[in-house]
C-alpha cells in the first residue's frame, strides 16, 4: 500500500498545484478586470472633465479677443478725440512757448487759456526740466 501511496503522490501534488495555479489566475483576472474598469471610469472622466476646461478656454478667447478688439477701436477712438481736441493744441502750443521762454501773460494771449491754465503749463514744464 505504500507503493501505491508513493506513486499517487506526485500526480496528487501536481493536480494540487495546477488547481492552485488555476484558482490564482482567476483571482488575478478579477482584479484585472476589476482594475481596467476603474481605469476606464477614471480616463472617462478626465475625458469628459478635458473637454470641460477646452470648452471653457475657448469661451475664454473668444471673449478675450472681442475685448481685445474692443480696446482697439477705443484706443483709436481715443487717439482721433486727442488729435481733434482744440484744448489740446492750445496746452502743446503752450508748452512748447514755455520752453522757448514765454512768460504766463505770454501764455494766455497767444493760447487762448486762462490764467490758471497757464500758470499750471509753466510749473509743469518747469518740473520737468528740473
Amino acid at each position: 500500500m505504500s507503493s501505491s501511496i508513493s506513486s499517487w503522490l506526485p500526480w496528487g501534488l501536481t493536480a494540487t498545484a495546477i488547481i492552485l495555479v488555476l484558482v490564482q489566475g482567476v483571482i488575478h483576472g478579477r482584479r484585472i478586470r476589476a482594475l481596467q474598469a476603474t481605469l476606464k471610469q477614471r480616463c472617462d472622466t478626465l475625458g469628459r472633465e478635458l473637454h470641460a476646461t477646452t470648452s471653457g478656454s475657448l469661451g475664454v478667447g473668444q471673449r478675450l479677443v472681442a475685448c481685445e478688439r474692443q480696446l482697439h477701436d477705443l484706443k483709436n477712438t481715443l487717439d482721433e478725440m486727442r488729435q481733434n481736441d482744440p484744448l489740446r493744441v492750445s496746452y502743446d502750443e503752450a508748452a512748447r512757448l514755455v520752453d522757448l521762454g514765454a512768460d504766463i501773460d505770454d501764455l494766455m494771449n497767444t493760447c487762448g487759456i486762462s490764467r490758471p491754465e497757464a500758470e499750471l503749463v509753466s510749473a509743469l514744464k518747469r518740473r520737468q526740466a528740473a
